[in-house]
């Protein structure tokens, strides 16, 4: 099993519907294939790159502790997002090499422009933070 509940389970909360364009953002090695297979699965779409100039619907951010500046990274991940999609930051959960301190995403997301709405473990070594536009999320209040 892939996390608590599965991969297949984990894609649903984290809301990845059909024909969703997907940039990924940061895969190396220790990612969790299991969940990014059923990302694509589900999305019916391969990941794009950083190289591509499409404006995507959701980001999936895996970062580690020493991969750099994470508000430059975010900031950099917005450049493709769509005003209402989701920035899935993927984050080594406690205890695994590369752990980001909740309070280190608490101080980056709204220096980047961003609000944190859920947290929860999406894979055996690793955590989902959704993170949404501040202006998709006051837009969605109304």
């Amino acid at each position: 099993m892939n996390s608590p509940q599965g991969p297949a389970l984990t894609v649903e909360r984290m809301g990845i519907t059909s024909s969703e364009l997907i940039l990924e953002v940061g895969f190396d090695e220790d990612c969790d294939v299991a969940l990014r297979d059923q990302i694509i699965a589900k999305s019916g779409q391969a990941f794009l790159g950083s190289d591509s100039n499409e404006v995507v619907d959701a980001v999936v951010l895996w970062w580690r502790d020493g991969d750099g500046d994470l508000v430059d990274d975010l900031v950099d991940a917005l450049t493709f997002l769509s005003e209402s999609g989701p920035i899935w930051l993927m984050t080594p959960k406690v205890g695994i090499d590369g752990h980001v301190e909740p309070s280190d995403i608490q101080d980056a997301a709204p220096t980047a422009g961003l609000s944190q709405t859920v947290s929860f473990l999406a894979a055996p070594n690793w955590t989902a933070t959704k993170l949404v536009p501040r202006k998709a999320q006051s837009n969605n209040k109304k």
